[in-house]
Order: C-alpha cells, then sequence, then structure tokens
C-alpha cells in the first residue's frame, strides 16, 4: 500500500505540526517574547496556524513577503518613528493581509493606528477570552489565500 505524504511544518518553537490548508495563517511581530508566547497560544486554541515571528520591525519586513499570511498581528511599539509609512512598507510587501496593530494603552493610539494604516486594532489589555472573541471575529471574515 503506498504511503500518503502529509506535509510536514515546523512551528516556530521547532515541534513537527500537520496543517490544514483551509488554516487561517497568522504572522506575529512583537518585540516582547512572553507576549509572543500568549499570543502563540490563544491562536493555536483557536485553530489558526503561526506561520511565523519576529521580535523587531526589520525582521517583520524581510520574512512576511515570504510567509504567505492571512492576518499580521503587530505590537504598535514595535513600529519605527513613523507609523504610516511603516505600515505603508507592510502594506507593499503583504498586500492581501489583514493587519491587526497590538496597543499598550486605550487612548490616541487606537485612533493613530487606525490612521496609520491598521485594519483593526486589539488592545493588550484585554483578557485572553476578550482576545480570542476578537480574534474569532476577525477570522470569520478573513478570506482565506
Amino acid at each position: 500500500m503506498a504511503e500518503v505524504n502529509t506535509p510536514r511544518l515546523m512551528d516556530v518553537t521547532g515541534e513537527c505540526l500537520l496543517y490544514d490548508n483551509s488554516m487561517i495563517r497568522v504572522y506575529l511581530a512583537d518585540a516582547k517574547p512572553e507576549e509572543r508566547s500568549a499570543l502563540r497560544l490563544l491562536l493555536l486554541d483557536l485553530k489558526m496556524e503561526v506561520i511565523g515571528e519576529s521580535a523587531d520591525w526589520s525582521t517583520t519586513i524581510a520574512q512576511i513577503p515570504v510567509s504567505r499570511t492571512d492576518m499580521l498581528l503587530v505590537d504598535w511599539d514595535l513600529l519605527p518613528s513613523a507609523p504610516s509609512v511603516a505600515l505603508e512598507e507592510l502594506r507593499k510587501a503583504c498586500p492581501t493581509a489583514l493587519v491587526i496593530v497590538l496597543i499598550s494603552h486605550l487612548d490616541a493610539r487606537q485612533q493613530a493606528a487606525l490612521s496609520a494604516g491598521a485594519d483593526v486594532f486589539i488592545s493588550k489589555s484585554e483578557t485572553p477570552e476578550r482576545v480570542a472573541e476578537h480574534m474569532r471575529t476577525i477570522a470569520a471574515g478573513v478570506p482565506i489565500n
């Protein structure tokens, strides 16, 4: 009997995982490893594929074009000093991806994030359950590439 070759992918922790082709692919960009870890676990619980992570802007911009991502989760504090230019650069690198900006404080950053070119923002101060709820709502409207 012929063996079926199922694609095997490695997640960011080096674990071999099998992914469904219809999973939403998410790229995480946050300087804090503990926040990326928490987001990774949340996304995996939501049956989303974490296809890459970065802790700095230059790595994010270098990896995004080859990642075939559906959604980008980007920490506001990771953006360079001109966020609108940075998000424009991100859109050029990955034009079909939904850009979600993670913000630390609910203040003028909300409007700044949306004005700078983000599609959605999520506050880092939300409970994990609320973040998961936001991600489910957002994912429901994301076409899978």
